[in-house]
């Protein structure tokens, strides 16, 4: 294992964060493409920021709806710089869960962004679909999460380091096509409800959504 100590000067104090070689935290297929450093999972700062990570997400209604998340992997922390990268892919389809007898099957793959874009180039990530090649660079604080099913990659640095958090998730609807159908239903019950919230057809529409999803969940 190669520990990579990175240290911060703060205005009190320096704080000290270990990263160490992706490779061991990678399957036999992945380690052949991943070339980045990660934040050690077993850190009390990796814990204590994936905790506040998920406390923000539970609270953001557009996340769950689009998620309609079941389980969530623990957040990690990845950092590229020094023409780093991270080739095509797809992720393991399960992923154990550290020190836990328990896997979760991996539908979704969220990464937030943790850098100014404008302090790196390149390090895009890539997310590959019926509709071509997305190349995704986003503001701190912004999320994008995708189906775990598309081949994806993460292009080289050439300036600058750049610092996400990412994480993956078992959805209670397994089917891409149906979870969509489920948000855009969602969304139109939501500004339908807004604009004339007490027309008999809210809940009529919500009903059939909760019926549709009592049908394609799994949990």
């Amino acid at each position: 294992m190669r520990n990579i100590r990175i240290t911060k000067a703060t205005s009190n104090s320096t704080e000290v964060c270990y990263w160490v070689d992706v490779k061991v935290a990678a399957g036999h297929q992945l380690a052949k493409v991943k070339d980045n450093a990660q934040l050690s999972q077993d850190s009390s700062e990796a814990k204590e920021l994936g905790e506040k990570i998920l406390i923000a997400l539970e609270s953001n209604p557009t996340f769950i709806s689009a998620a309609l998340p079941l389980k969530v992997f623990p957040p990690l922390f990845n950092s590229y710089s020094g023409g780093q990268s991270f080739g095509t892919h797809i992720d393991n389809a399960i992923q154990q869960v550290p020190k836990t007898p328990f896997g979760i099957r991996t539908d979704l793959s969220a990464t937030l962004f943790l850098s100014d874009p404008l302090e790196y180039e390149g390090v895009e990530l890539v997310v590959e679909d019926t509709y071509g090649m997305h190349k995704v660079k986003l503001p701190v604080g912004h999320m994008i999460f995708y189906p775990l099913s598309s081949l994806h990659y993460v292009a080289p640095v050439t300036k600058g380091p750049r610092t996400a958090s990412f994480f993956l998730m078992q959805s209670m609807v397994h089917n891409d096509g149906e979870r969509t159908l489920l948000f855009d239903l969602d969304s139109a019950i939501r500004l339908s409800l807004r604009d004339r919230p007490d027309h008999p057809s809210g809940v009529q529409l919500t009903g059939i959504y909760h019926n549709l999803l009592r049908r394609w969940a799994n949990v």
